[in-house]
């Protein structure tokens, strides 16, 4: 968590919305391991209304039992990524490159389907984790109802 959860503030600009320890009977019944205690950090977009939750993501380390890394490129069954909707995603890239951000590639033009017109790229957190920058073509924003400006930065 000390490592990873920089990235997500610093760097995407995220905000803690709540941590806390969960060594309870409950969450080990949730999880299905037994003996499992996790620190969660909830995090949400500084900018945006995050429902009911109030939080967007949540950052999970289990501090016990200690997990093993597993692969999780793309295309691999079980592996998933989470996209970040940004008004810029070539400042992004340049910012997260210079702080040693490993992407997959440089921002690509988007040629097809529903968001085409917009640029796109993927990027390892500090865990591995695939995530997806995404920026979507203006009228996208518009219909969505919201200014591009809110969209991560």
């Amino acid at each position: 968590m000390e490592r990873t959860l920089p990235f997500y503030t610093d760097l995407l600009g995220l905000e803690v919305i709540h941590t806390q320890i969960q060594d309870n009977e409950y969450t080990r019944k949730l999880v299905g391991i037994e003996g499992a205690i996790l620190k969660a950090v909830l995090l949400k977009v500084p900018s945006l209304d995050a429902g009911l939750s109030g939080h967007i993501i949540e950052l999970m380390e289990y501090i016990q039992p200690k997990g093993v890394k597993i692969d999780t490129k793309p295309c691999n069954v079980g592996a998933a990524h989470f996209a970040f909707g940004t008004r810029d995603v070539r400042a992004m890239y340049e910012k997260m490159s210079a702080a040693g951000v490993e992407f997959v590639s440089e921002p690509v033009a988007i040629t097809a389907g529903i968001n085409q017109g917009g640029f796109t790229c993927y990027l390892h957190d500090p865990d591995g984790y695939t995530l997806e920058l995404m920026q979507p073509p203006s009228w996208r924003f518009e219909k969505a109802g919201m200014l591009p400006e809110k969209a991560v930065q």
